[in-house]
């Protein structure tokens, strides 16, 4: 856990929480340390620093320091203009301006000055005793624990290459000494012998000590490459974690956010971890690097001896490439029903590409589409990207350059206005349709680091699209992708799904949908009628009944020319651009059958009535109510088209026969506050009367005029007929056919004249 997190969750009126608000002031403004938390204990504490002595020193705590006020002056842009932000934003910006004025021609007293204030603040933590933080997910608690230990051992590593250094240097000086005894003693071998005897007993010495720094020596080296190899297998465990699991299950809820699930997009915590990740791998092959250069210095290994430090360096190379290429992201993916020549969007993002300076050579990303088949091959073959000439269709304005952004340091393109020029399909089998064809984008790029050393060709594919070229094949590309992002599982091969699920993930999909487009969940009685439909009345409650493709998208409903998926998708888009209101208040039943709500309302008083979705029209909604006769009468099934002209509740409010809602509630309880002002101007600027539209009972029979609807065309044999209710604005023609039709036109003076046809 990180200490300021640890400080924070120390208890307000704590003597120990008081002290540490004390640590910071006019020097070190608490705001910074607040807002700057994780890249303050990241540089001035956790990364190792070189020796006093070393020449790197001080340009190393220059280096920190600048980049600290740069932080600093990137937060304060960053942070937005709204009145309690005000203060923030010029607090960091004065504290940036302090900094700069009194420290940069001395950096290193405030690079000592927060190390300090660090120091102490760990004491009082410490002091305060065991802390109960807020429970974490268990992955995240291992990798900040794995992250918090490869941050140490790579410490400690950079600590030992440095003693091996000094453990050289020392051997070289006594080996020099030693070598100049040897030399002396050969002149002096004539001379007296008890002269010859202090140099023998002086080199004797001698060389025991430089058999001990020769020992000192190897068990150095073999300390450090035995660290290597505790670094390396940390690593690999925390990138598995980070890559494997967060990453995998971050693009997994991506692509189930397209259907509703509620997407928690924790990117940003991910890039943290991935950016902890490639400093750590960076770190630790320059480490090798440096242990090599010193090791070379002084060769003490024998011939036969078996040198692990080649296959380590190719370990953490080839972790590090594996971090870069699954680190390239879409983090916005474009539609996944995608119409031709129309525009659309998408981004992509490098999670380390801050961190190991690849924005250095402004890499840029290409976007093509590709097919099926295609996506199989790339997958199989990695090095065998599509070209231009081979992909499946052409996108215009496919190119963009990643650039950096100041405020958060994220590696990023956004391609704000590409479109799909042209298509090439595959040739169709059996029962297949254009709607059941999935595309992918292929994003892909190619970039350098380390100085032109590692050069990566990486690239991502987004999530499956359907190419329409008409708005009437969309409610089938939709299935297609509704049923790909419920039921796709990780690392499958492009796009296998399986062609039959279980119930209750059907169930789950639906519901999840319903509420993201409406508002409102299903209820556990819609979906018991939604089954029942899907199995054509055959469904039973305590089986695990499947649901298979064909009967969810192919194959029309019983006594219908259309399937379940059509008429769930026309009920779906018509509550959620004409009656999302009433239907998050409850104020709709909906999926309820006809038999049923006539059983309910015959029990109930005159004027009761429930919204019903039609099972006979696509994209309809029927109202059925209790008359004066004690007869439960239907209303015809009233479509989008029909609420483009006049609203759902002043169509209620317009019958007057209908008082209550079932069971029990006023009708102006739920429909009072989505009507249509009554108080119209009496006259436009032309001078016209404005009239005024009305909904209309007839009271001598029953009338089913036609209904024109965009899905299908209603069902004219039903077993009941419904009552018709007509609009006011209609052509002659159409009134005509309508008995007993009236027309309210609201005149300057509120007078209603009446027209019978």
């Amino acid at each position: 856990m990180a200490l300021w997190t640890k400080a924070q969750l120390l208890p307000n009126e704590s003597v120990y929480f008081q002290q540490i608000k004390s640590i910071y002031g006019e020097h070190f403004p608490i705001e910074v340390r607040h807002y700057l938390a994780h890249f303050i204990e990241d540089k001035f504490w956790h990364e190792p620093l070189p020796t006093p002595d070393h020449p790197s020193y001080e340009a190393f705590i220059a280096n920190v320091v600048d980049r600290f006020i740069q932080e600093i002056e990137n937060k304060a842009e960053s942070t937005n203009d709204a009145p309690e932000q005000f203060l923030i934003k010029l607090k960091l910006a004065e504290a940036a301006k302090m900094f700069r004025l009194r420290y940069s021609s001395n950096p290193t007293q405030l690079f000592h000055y927060i190390r300090q204030c660090l120091s102490t603040e760990l004491k009082l933590v410490q002091s305060a005793g065991p802390i109960h933080p807020l429970p974490i997910p268990s992955n995240v608690s291992e990798i900040l624990k794995l992250i918090d230990m490869v941050h140490n051992k790579t410490k400690a590593l950079s600590h030992d290459i440095n003693e091996l250094e000094k453990a050289q240097v020392a051997f070289a000086t006594q080996y020099n000494e030693c070598t100049k005894v040897n030399a002396h003693l050969q002149q002096i071998n004539k001379q007296a012998v008890d002269t010859v005897a202090q140099f023998i007993s002086t080199k004797e010495y001698l060389e025991s000590e430089l058999n001990g720094q020769v020992a000192n020596v190897i068990e150095i080296r073999v300390k450090i490459i035995e660290e290597f190899s505790i670094v390396i297998r940390i690593t690999r465990q925390l990138q598995s974690l980070v890559i494997d699991e967060e990453l995998t299950k971050w693009k997994r809820e991506q692509q189930l956010a397209g259907n509703g699930f509620v997407f928690k997009n924790n990117v940003d915590e991910i890039q943290d971890w991935c950016e902890s990740l490639a400093d750590t791998l960076w770190a630790n092959r320059m480490n090798i690097k440096e242990f090599e250069r010193i090791r070379s210095k002084l060769a003490l290994d024998s011939p036969s001896f078996a040198d692990p430090v080649p296959g380590l360096d190719a370990e953490i190379t080839e972790l590090l490439s594996s971090l870069v290429t699954s680190t390239f992201i879409i983090d916005k993916q474009p539609p996944q029903v995608m119409k031709t020549h129309t525009r659309f969007t998408a981004g992509v993002r490098l999670l380390v590409g801050n961190k190991l300076n690849v924005y250095m050579s402004t890499p840029v990303v290409k976007v093509c589409i590709i097919s099926e088949t295609q996506a199989n091959l790339l997958l199989k073959n990695e090095k065998s990207l599509p070209k231009t000439g081979d992909t499946a269709g052409e996108i215009l304005n496919n190119n963009a350059n990643m650039e950096i952004q100041g405020a958060n340091k994220q590696l990023t393109v956004s391609f704000r206005n590409m479109q799909l020029k042209r298509i090439k399909r595959a040739e169709k089998k059996g029962t297949e349709s254009v709607m059941d064809e999935k595309f992918s984008l292929l994003f892909k790029s190619q970039f350098a680091i380390g100085g032109g050393q590692m050069v990566y060709q990486v690239w991502t594919l987004s999530l499956p699209v359907v190419v329409i070229v008409h708005g009437n094949q969309e409610p089938h590309a939709w299935a297609t992708v509704t049923w790909d992002n419920a039921f796709s599982e990780s690392n499958r091969t492009p796009f296998q799904v399986p062609d039959k699920v279980p119930w209750s993930k059907v169930r789950e999909t639906l519901s999840q949908k319903f509420k993201a487009a409406t508002g409102r969940a299903l209820s556990e009685d819609n979906l018991h009628f939604l089954a029942d439909k899907l199995f054509r009345g055959n469904f039973m409650q305590s089986t695990t009944q499947a649901v298979s493709w064909g009967q969810f998208c192919k194959e029309p409903l019983p006594e219908r020319t259309f399937t379940f998926w059509e008429w769930f998708y026309a009920i779906m888009k018509l509550t959620k651009e004409h009656l999302r209101g009433p239907w998050e208040d409850g104020a709709i039943m909906g999926f309820i059958k006809k038999g049923r709500a006539e059983e309910l309302l015959q029990s109930c008083p005159v004027g009761t009535f429930l919204l019903r979705f039609s099972d006979s029209e696509l994209g309809g909604i029927t109202i059925a109510w209790i008359s004066e006769t004690r007869e439960v009468l239907n209303l015809q099934p009233f479509t989008a088209k029909d609420f483009v002209m006049r609203s759902l509740a002043d169509r209620i409010y317009d019958i007057h026969e209908l008082i209550t809602l079932y069971p029990d509630s006023a009708k102006e309880f739920y429909f009072e506050k989505y009507c249509t002002s009554l108080e119209s101007t009496p006259s436009g600027r032309n001078g016209y009367v404005r009239p005024m539209l009305v909904t209309t009972v007839p009271k001598d029979g029953f009338n089913t005029p036609q209904h024109n609807s965009s899905f299908a065309t209603p069902d004219l044999n039903r077993d009941t007929p419904s009552v018709a209710s007509r609009f006011m604005a209609e052509r002659p023609k159409r009134i005509e056919k309508i008995s007993k039709t009236r027309i309210h036109i609201k005149t300057e003076m509120f007078e209603k004249i009446q027209i019978t046809n």
